[in-house]
């Protein structure tokens, strides 16, 4: 392949290769020369152009396949539009004979169509360039055209379109002739070249005037018949002709209008005449005459939807504007089409007719037509609404004439008024929210003019008026609860009126059925209401005979909607559901046969219509209600339903009897009870499968059923990858709704809500607007087929062979489309059976039984219907599944090996092909391993066969299909299929689309097949990877839309596989352009492929995205990029998927590109934002100027918050897209939070000012968040205030997420201020609008969580400012308080529930962080005068500063009341946690905020509340210290919230006892429930809030005695906390833990003192063990009741999580040997083991003397463990903290008064020698640890010596373990530590007790005096070294002065002359560097000082030493001559140096 790449073919190289591969690679050859021709240098093309144009036209004589043609044509167009021109005309002449040539065999073909493709090609390139050559051309051309066979035909029109499209107007004069000869080729037989003709004749009208004014009448003709018979490709180009010429008609191209003097066509005319072709079809106008009179011959389905979709292009072709203006007549028009009699001439035709009609409606207004222009067109569509049920009255009250005229107008009105209604729920449906102001306007009066239709005489009509209000409920769930109130007043006060009972009854069951798109639900009451009503209707309905039908209906239908609300609700009524079940059939035989006597046709009619109503109900409960179907309802469910089985029997003697137009009620049970029975288990039904079988088979085999009628099940039965066979790909289009009823199988796409009404309330199916269930007829027959694949694997093997044989008697018998009919249903049913016994697993039955269903199955495969065909392969594959044996398998496939080998018909051939890929498919690559080979063969010398595409399409399909299931078993046979598939692709025409599709889907498969080995550079791999991007590269290039959306999934999975070898620089511009493809699955792979690559590349897809050429398509991506238009399409694509995976793709695009491209992804999310429409509560439009608004702050701070920006201007010139739709706009505030997500994880400059404005004046490309600050606010307020619910939930949580993350953001030109404080305004004006008392209550609830976060953030420093906030907040807690009941209910209680707990939420945050800052300001100490500095700077400072308590001050009033209300929450979650067992203790009538029935949804909205509530109560009853509220309990109004709580304990009786019990047992027991098992998913805020609370309860007395009178609490607290810590990691959770053990092991210690301090008093047994500790007598601590226990498994678990080496086991497992050095630990952990080690050294105080020896090694070890292992060197020379605590600990330990006691002395002593040999220990050098720091050692060394009595530690050994200590650090190195030494030895020295502090003296005096001589030598060269030897000479003083008198000299005689020693002469003093003067100085001072303390002995040793006197007295008088300033610092200094430079953090001495 690489020698294709050159300018030049390499003849040479094409010589050497086989004949096979030459067109390969002649087309990669034209590939590369494609690419390069445009990028090469103009003189070498010219230079070689000669030579190029030789070979190229040389290739159009070798019979170029059709891609190859197409490219060869380009690259000479190409070649020649660059290089010289004049050789042009000799090759169009040369071509121009070949196309004369009279050769017409079929070799020859080729070659004749590329010199075609070439002509064209010329004349789009060059146009004009060519001069007058064209009519000759043209004439060739049209000549050729009429003898021409149809690929040449197509090819020919498709170059004459290309020549037009060159040529423009230049080709007038050969315009006419090219009609003349298109025209006759509109009805070709050959759809290729209908498609190539509509194609042709669309070029044609843009210059062709006569086209669209005198020939127009003939060019709508042409196209109606070109629609009669024609397929899906053929009905798109044909209206796009239609819908195009009809546009140009009416609003004629400016340039042609110029020319010639046009008249121009009306709208009217345009219309009318497509019309004729909606209501009379091709017929023409003249011929039919006599026919149209009469009325008869209906129009061909064919042309109708065609007409439908020309309509559609139609109004896009002439854009939005123009609908806007010109909708009510477009309306009407419509309108007028659905009411004509034509169109509505049989049920089935009327049903079709109205789905083009509102498919015309849906396409136009719900796509071109932006939010506002929709509700005008709502506004509209009422006007006409309330016009026809004007009419409809006037004819039903005009009782007088007998009006036959005016009752079938009435009928005819029906189905105007459905497509009406159904366009109008669609428009508010997809308007949700913002449609509001449609409904409130009552100029409109929309729910009027609705609910008026509900009393239309027709039930269709009626029904789409109950849907239409079902629509406007879902859409503004407000509506639902008065709409349902509405209802039901109507149909109590209406109901002697039959339509009123039916149309309100059926308008209650659409609203019930609705309410499960409300998340906020109707209120419990709603339900009993409808109960009422219903029973009601059904006690009345014998009453009155007029009425009996219509209230028994009604009656069940509203049972069945009521239970779509789900068990919580229909558990009340399910006891009163049975008794009316069982009541509604006979219940014994006798009864039964009674009834048959006595009844009359209508009574029967009733009976029956009554039992299929209790049957549906019935339906409706088992599929809503699963939870309530326990075993004793569904034994009380099976009675009627076996009555009913039983009265199946009896009805056809019934029917017979009382005449046939029972047959539909009959009907209609039928189906209910095939429903229901669906749905039970099978096993609750065996005893009837005889019966049932027997009724099912009759049903679908036809028996009693004279029509043909066929399931529709057949389809969804069939695999989807199927459906290139059966067509069934027309599901994925835009025109799925129309198309639908085009398809083969009865009643396909004829779904009308009036064939079931039930369906009304059912959910709707994905993907469909509105129920559409079919016929009656259809449905049974769905129904029996299905309830036959439930039932057939519990059949016994005996029934399962009679019916198979049953089967085959009955197709045998059937003769023509009869058997047909029959075969399909039966093919159905046993594919529903197969797929049965798949599902359970179960296997088919022994040989007769399989050897009678081959027999059925194979007999199919030669069926000439396709759709059998297709199931009979699927069927044959289901039961190799089933069967599972090889040897059946291996028969199988043999059966279909040997017809393949001699078969020669298509149909045998096909069938056999799919058979051997159904087979693989279903047994898997492993099972059919052996046949492989051999279906391999077979398949790939089928799909050879050019005589039949249909053949190769089934084999090319299978081999996919086998391709797919082997797997890397397929490995081998990759080349020749790969070769073959390329082949294939080089010659097929391209008019065999499927044939090419399957060759797609064998590629795709193929690449899976190599899957990463394609990465590979082997010459094997890369032939492989060059082939298939060849494949791809050819179907990328094919006209079909499915080829093209196919080369796009195979491009992706190569991506996915080789990414490095797919071009994204040409794949993504290609991708882009198909955005816009008006095919469905095109656009989905797209956008399919877009998202893979964006998720590893999005940058490069961007960047590739931006140099798409878009001059020639509708795409204009260069403004906003890729990102732009995607965030477009989210407005006009409807498909779930498609959406899904521009969510995604814009995701990824998101994730990777927003941080570094700030502005430009802020940009675009604001300007879809800013779209917010003007209609509605934001009228006041206040422009602000985006650039000024830092200058503007300050004035912003004035405007009132209601004017602030409401909403922006709207752009001048409007678009001609639609403005984005609230969905997109919601899409993009989620964004918005995203942006600020990702920004927070990348870099924390984002939100500091400051710093972001420093990183964009270095750098002005930076973009940082926090700069676009005012852009997030404005679009969370955009967003936050805007008339969609859904958006306003976003925006408020995008303003949440801004304060969380700005809040603490500084201003740096205002400092003490944070930058978000200028917006406050803006934030309350964003709040306001969430308070007003219509606000649904999820968006209250929100807003409430802002206000808390706004208020607790700390933003706001001006107690005024904070009202604004904190009255919202008011006003809500005024709707708490006001108690159940009391307001009108919108919503269901938990909705209340929700908002309730909401706004006490909002509370409490509020309050805690009051309390927090009223804490902090209360520990401060009090400021009296601020820093001089910041007074001149802010005068006025200090007026809006917070006072600290002020916020408390906001809370302190709602406190009473607040405090009651949340311990009622609190009571109520304790309640509703408890497991069920417990349900029946809970109260009968709910709790303070719930209602018993809705207690499941209201534990939802308890669990995201409570723990702030808990913290809050916590600091509440603490600040109160538990006295508040007993006295104001009573006060409780009785209705209130609590009412419930209080009134159960008579609180004036409480003591104060008893409440603090009460509410410690509440609080302790809600935080050890929560604590014990916090969910995953629960946030770790709500762990920390229980945390806190916890820790506040124990601060607070009343609470700890309560907690100390119980020790098990503790412990288990204690137990809870351990298992909590297992499951958290998170270190703020463990310090707050840590925090919360401390406090309780302080209440324990507390209680201890307490018990001590009062010996005498009660002494029990029990008690005076526990005076004195834990651990008793023996020292035993008892796991499980001993708190010291609990709180060392604890605390040491936190140890060994931060330590491990701590743990033996570690040390000593071989794994952890060679431990390195670990890093220091970080803060957080060292915080945390130095708060655990602190909380372990208390421990000893709570046991008794023999419990604290049981703990005393462990605790003494873990210490000591913890110094070992954080004691260590640190820069800056600071003790970590760990160290600090532990050193704490040792000291709290030694000095315990448990030493005291007598009995466990000398354990004691052991423990703690022991101790201190582990601490010298560790103090020894060891090269594991390098940097350990000896002065800590030393502290904890020097520790011991000091709190421990020298019998403990004047142990010999100990103490030559502690002198080694001091001698080493006396000589270490480091002067600090010599330093520290010093210290530490002089504490030791001053010790009290001389026994243990004289051996010390006497062993390392001498040696600290030797250091200090050596000084004099080696003088101090840094101040560390100075302090040593200062600290070293202090010792000596000390020493000095403990000695006595008669020592004294002695010792001064050591001091004096090393003091003197230090001196220096002036000379050497001048010159010292500083530490050696100041060691002179420190000398010289102490020298002056011990003289006078000693003069004696001072004397007598300077009088010894001469030289010592003279230097000190040259010293002392260098000192006096120096200045007097020096002087005046000389006696400063010697105050200051006395006391030692270094200090412990903490004193330990």
């Amino acid at each position: 392949m690489e020698l294709a790449h050159s300018l030049l073919l390499n003849e040479e190289a094409l010589a050497q290769i086989t004949e096979a591969k030459r067109p390969v690679f002649i087309f990669e050859w034209l590939r590369f020369l494609d690419k390069v021709l445009v990028a090469a240098n103009k003189v070498d093309v010219k230079e070689k152009q000669k030579k190029l144009v030789e070979q190229l036209t040389g290739l159009i004589s070798s019979a170029p396949g059709p891609p190859t043609r197409k490219l060869l044509a380009k690259n000479l167009a190409t070649l020649y539009s660059i290089g010289d021109t004049f050789t042009v005309f000799q090759t169009l002449d040369k071509c121009n004979e070949i196309i004369k040539s009279k050769d017409d065999s079929p070799a020859y073909l080729p070659t004749k169509l590329a010199a075609v493709a070439c002509v064209g090609a010329f004349y789009e390139k060059m146009g004009r360039m060519l001069g007058s050559s064209f009519p000759d051309t043209i004439n060739n051309m049209l000549k050729a055209l009429k003898s021409a066979e149809s690929q040449g035909r197509s090819e020919i029109l498709l170059s004459l379109q290309k020549v037009l499209n060159g040529l423009g107007g230049a080709a007038a004069s050969c315009h006419r002739d090219i009609y003349k000869s298109a025209r006759s080729l509109l009805t070709d037989r050959s759809m290729a070249v209908r498609c190539a003709v509509a194609k042709c004749l669309l070029e044609l009208q843009n210059e062709a005037v006569f086209m669209w004014t005198t020939e127009l009448e003939n060019v709508a003709t042409l196209c109606f018949k070109a629609l009669e018979g024609s397929n899906y490709g053929v009905r798109v180009a044909v209206s796009k002709l239609l819908g195009t010429v009809m546009a140009t008609a009416l609003i004629p191209k400016q340039a042609a209008v110029m020319r010639q003097n046009v008249k121009r066509a009306t709208l009217e005319e345009v219309l009318e005449l497509m019309a004729t072709g909606f209501l009379r079809g091709g017929s023409g106008f003249l011929k039919s005459g006599g026919e149209m009179l009469k009325g008869g011959g209906s129009v061909s389905r064919e042309v109708r939807v065609g007409v439908t979709q020309a309509y559609v292009v139609f109004v896009t072709t002439l854009g939005g504007q123009w609908l806007e203006r010109n909708f009510s007549t477009f309306l009407s028009h419509v309108l007028d089409l659905v009411g004509h009699p034509r169109a509505t001439q049989t049920h089935v035709e009327a049903v079709y007719s109205r789905r083009c009609v509102s498919f015309m409606l849906r396409s136009t207004l719900g796509g071109l037509l932006g939010e506002k222009a929709q509700m005008a067109a709502g506004k509209d569509i009422c006007l006409a609404l309330s016009k026809q049920m004007s009419a409809v009255e006037a004819v039903v009250n005009d009782t007088s004439s007998e009006n036959k005229a005016g009752a079938s107008d009435v009928s005819a009105t029906q189905h105007v008024m459905v497509c009406a209604l159904k366009e109008l729920g669609s428009l508010v449906q997809s308007l949700s929210a913002t449609a509001s102001p449609l409904i409130q306007e009552p100029s409109v009066g929309l729910l009027e003019t609705v609910s008026s239709v509900l009393l239309h005489p027709s039930m269709a009509a009626r029904l789409a008026a109950a849907w239409c209000l079902r629509c406007v409920a879902v859409a503004l769930p407000y509506q639902l609860t008065p709409l349902l109130e509405r209802c039901a007043e109507r149909i109590n006060n209406l109901k002697s009126s039959p339509e009123a009972v039916s149309g309100y009854s059926f308008a209650m069951a659409a609203l019930l059925g609705g309410v499960y798109q409300c998340p906020l639900g109707i209120p419990q009451s709603k339900g009993k209401l409808v109960m009422s009503i219903a029973e009601d209707l059904l006690r009345t309905a014998a009453q009155n005979s007029r009425l009996s039908l219509q209230r028994t209906q009604a009656g069940w239908l509203l049972l069945g909607a009521l239970m779509t609300l789900g068990p919580s609700l229909v558990r009340y009524h399910l006891p009163k559901m049975l008794l009316l079940w069982r009541n509604v059939f006979p219940r014994s035989q006798k009864e039964m046969e009674a009834e048959k006597a006595r009844g009359d046709s209508f009574t029967w009619q009733v009976t029956l219509e009554g039992r299929a109503g209790a049957l549906c109900a019935m339906r409706s409960f088992v599929a809503h209600c699963p939870e309530l179907l326990t075993e004793d309802v569904i034994r009380r469910l099976m009675t009627p339903i076996e009555c009913a089985m039983t009265m199946m029997s009896h009805v056809p003697s019934i029917i017979k009897v009382h005449g046939s137009h029972l047959k539909a009620s009959a009907a209609m049970v039928r189906l209910r009870l095939y429903d229901i029975l669906a749905l039970l288990p099978p096993k609750t039904y065996e005893g009837s499968f005889n019966a049932l079988l027997r009724e099912l088979v009759t049903e679908f085999t036809l028996t009693d059923n004279s029509a043909n009628t066929t399931t529709s099940l057949l389809r969804s039965l069939c695999h989807y990858d199927d459906s290139v066979l059966m067509g069934s790909w027309l599901q994925e289009t835009d025109h799925k709704s129309i198309e639908d009823q085009l398809q083969p199988n009865s009643a396909s796409g004829s779904g009308a809500l009036e064939h079931d009404p039930s369906s009304i309330y059912l959910r709707v199916p994905v993907g469909e607007a509105m129920p559409g269930p079919l016929p009656l007829g259809v449905s049974v027959i769905d129904a029996s087929v299905a309830l036959f694949g439930v039932v057939f694997p519990h059949v016994s093997f005996k029934h399962r062979l009679q019916m198979l044989e049953h089967f085959a008697e009955c197709i045998k018998q059937a003769k023509g489309v009869r058997q047909q009919a029959v075969q399909l249903n039966i093919f159905t049913a046993v594919l529903s059976a197969l797929k049965g016994l798949a599902e359970n697993k179960s296997t088919l039955g022994p040989e007769e039984v399989r050897k009678s269903a081959l027999a059925l199955v194979m007999g199919a495969l030669d069926n000439p219907n396709p759709i059998l065909r297709c199931a009979a392969g699927e069927a044959l594959g289901r039961m190799a599944q089933v069967v599972g044996e090889a040897t059946f398998i291996a028969r199988m496939a043999q059966y279909s090996f040997d017809k393949l080998k001699s078969a020669r018909d298509v149909v045998s051939r096909t069938g056999h092909s799919l058979a051997l890929g159904c087979l693989h498919r279903y047994v898997g690559g492993i099972g059919s391993g052996q046949h492989l080979k051999t279906s391999v063969s077979i398949l790939l010398a089928l799909a050879q066969d050019g005589t039949s595409h249909e053949v190769q399409t089934w084999a090319l399909h299978s081999l996919a299909l086998i391709v797919d299931s082997s797997g890397p078993m397929y490995r081998g046979y990759v080349e020749p299929t790969l070769s073959l598939v390329l082949s294939l692709l080089l010659t097929v025409p391209p008019s065999h689309t499927e044939v090419h599709q399957c060759l797609g889907r064998c590629l795709g498969a193929l690449i899976t097949t190599v899957g990463p080995e394609l990465q590979g550079n082997g010459a094997t791999i890369s032939t492989i990877r060059s082939s298939c991007l060849v494949g791809c590269a050819i179907m990328q290039d094919h006209s079909d839309s499915l080829v093209q959306a196919a080369a796009i999934s195979c491009l992706q999975q190569l991506h996915m596989f080789a990414p490095r070898h797919v071009n994204l620089s040409s794949l993504v511009p290609c991708l882009c352009m198909h955005l816009c493809s008006s095919h469905l699955l095109l656009r989905r792979a797209a956008v399919a492929c877009l998202r893979q690559l964006a998720q590893r590349e999005a940058a490069e897809v961007c960047e590739y995205a931006m140099s798409l050429d878009s001059t020639h398509i509708n795409l204009n991506i260069t403004e906003t990029g890729l990102e732009g238009v995607l965030f477009g399409m989210l407005d006009r694509e409807t498909d779930r998927k498609l959406c899904h995976d521009i969510h995604d793709t814009l995701g990824h695009m998101l994730s990777s590109l927003a941080v570094d491209k700030l502005s430009h992804w802020l940009k675009l999310c604001k300007d879809v934002l800013a779209a917010t429409t003007e209609a509605g509560g934001s009228g006041a439009v206040v422009p602000v100027d985006v650039g000024k608004e830092d200058d503007d702050s300050e004035k912003q701070d004035e405007i009132d918050d209601d004017i602030m920006f409401t909403s922006l201007g709207e752009d001048t010139n409007s678009k001609l897209s639609v403005a984005p739709r609230w969905v997109t706009r919601v899409f993009a505030a989620d964004c918005l939070c995203r942006i600020i997500l990702l920004c927070e994880n990348t870099d924390k400059k984002h939100f500091n000012l400051a710093a972001a404005r420093l990183a964009k004046a270095k750098n002005p490309k930076d973009d940082l968040l926090v700069l676009h600050l005012s852009d997030l606010i404005r679009m969370a307020f955009m967003a936050a205030t805007d008339n969609s619910n859904q958006l306003r939930m976003a925006g408020l949580q995008a303003l949440e997420d801004i304060i969380k993350k700005f809040a603490s953001v500084p201003e740096p030109e205002f400092p003490g201020h944070v930058i978000l404080e200028q917006y406050q305004a803006n934030v309350g004006a964003a709040l306001r609008p969430a308070f007003s008392p219509d606000t649904p209550s999820d968006i209250t609830a929100k807003a409430c969580q802002v206000c808390s976060t706004w208020i607790g953030s700390g933003v706001v420093s001006d107690l005024n400012d904070l009202r604004r906030v904190h009255n919202l907040l008011v006003s809500s807690l005024d709707k708490v308080q006001a108690g159940k009941g009391s307001c009108s209910q919108l919503y269901s209680e938990s909705a209340t529930t929700m908002e309730k707990l909401a706004v006490l939420k909002a509370w409490a945050e509020v309050y805690v962080v009051a309390m927090k800052i009223k804490k902090e300001a209360e520990s401060r100490p009090v400021k009296e005068v601020k820093g001089g500095d910041e007074e001149e700077e802010e005068e006025e400072a200090g007026a809006d500063v917070l006072p600290p308590d002020s916020l408390i001050l906001l809370v302190q009033p709602e406190l009473p009341s607040l405090s009651r209300l949340w311990l009622a929450v609190l009571r109520d979650y304790a309640l509703l946690t408890l497991p069920a067992e417990f349900s029946s203790q809970l109260p009968p009538d709910g709790g303070a905020f719930y209602t018993p029935e809705t207690i499941d949804t209201a534990r939802v909205h308890y669990r995201s509340s409570w723990a702030p509530v808990l913290h809050a109560v916590a600091l509440w009853l603490s600040s109160t210290g538990f006295r508040e509220g007993e006295e104001e309990a009573p006060a409780v109004p009785t209705k209130g919230p609590g009412a419930a709580v209080y009134t159960q304990a008579n609180p004036v009786a409480q003591s104060l006892e008893d409440l603090v019990k009460d509410r410690m047992h509440l609080m302790l027991g809600v935080s050890i429930e929560f604590l014990c098992f916090p969910r995953p998913e629960e946030p770790i805020e709500h762990v920390m809030s229980c945390l806190q609370a916890l820790f506040t309860l124990l601060n607070s007395p009343c609470a700890r005695t309560h907690i100390s009178n119980d020790q098990l609490l503790g412990v288990e607290l204690l137990n809870v906390l351990h298992r909590l810590l297992l499951t958290r990691d998170p270190p703020e959770v463990q310090l707050q833990v840590t925090a919360v053990v401390q406090e309780t092991i302080s209440v324990a210690q507390e209680y201890r003192r307490r018990q001590e301090s009062r010996p005498g008093e009660e002494s029990g047994g029990d008690e005076s063990a526990f005076t004195q500790g834990e651990g008793g007598e023996t020292g035993e601590l008892l796991p499980g009741k001993s708190l010291v226990f609990a709180a060392m498994e604890l605390l040491v678990f936190i140890l060994v999580r931060h330590l491990p080496q701590l743990n033996t086991r570690v040390n000593d497992s071989p794994s952890h040997l060679p431990l390195r050095p670990r890093p220091r630990l970080p803060e957080q952990s060292s915080s945390l083991v130095a708060h655990t080690v602190s909380i372990l050294a208390e421990l000893p105080s709570l046991c008794s003397p023999q419990g604290s020896i049981t703990i005393l090694p462990t605790v003494l070890f873990l210490i000591t463990g913890v110094l070992k292992e954080t004691a260590v060197k640190t820069p800056d020379n600071s003790v970590p903290l760990t160290v600090t605590a532990a050193l704490q600990g040792i000291k709290t330990i030694i000095t315990s008064p448990l030493t005291r006691c007598e009995k466990t002395h000398t354990q004691w002593t052991g423990l703690v020698r022991s101790s201190l040999a582990s601490v010298i220990e560790y103090s020894q050098p060891d090269e594991s640890r390098p940097n350990m720091d000896e002065v800590s050692m030393l502290t904890a060394t020097t520790l011991f010596l000091l709190s421990g009595s020298s019998e403990v530690i004047g142990v010999t050994v100990l103490q030559q373990g502690c002198m080694e200590l001091y001698r080493n650090a006396l000589n270490s190195p480091d002067p600090w530590v010599q330093a520290r030494c010093y210290q530490l030895l002089l504490s030791v020295f001053q010790h009290s007790s001389r026994a243990l502090s004289t051996p010390y003296i006497h062993a390392l005096a001498p040696l600290m005096v030797e250091k200090l001589k050596g000084a004099e030598r080696s003088r101090p060269g840094t101040a560390t070294e100075l302090q040593a030897i200062q600290e070293g000479i202090r010792v000596l003083e000390n020493l000095v002065c403990m000695g006595e008198e008669q020592n004294r000299v002695q010792l001064l005689a050591l001091l004096v002359p090393t003091l003197v020693s230090y001196l220096l002469d002036d000379h050497a003093f001048s010159s010292a560097p500083p530490a050696s003067r100041g060691l002179h100085e420190f000398a010289l001072q102490n020298l002056m000082r011990i003289g006078p303390l000693y003069p004696a002995a001072f004397k007598t040793v300077i009088g010894a030493a001469p030289e010592l006197k003279i230097r000190l007295e040259s010293a002392i008088r260098a000192n006096q001559a120096s200045s007097k300033a020096k002087a005046a610092a000389l006696l400063a200094q010697p105050a200051v140096q006395a006391t030692p430079t270094i200090k412990l953090k903490t004193s330990f001495f």
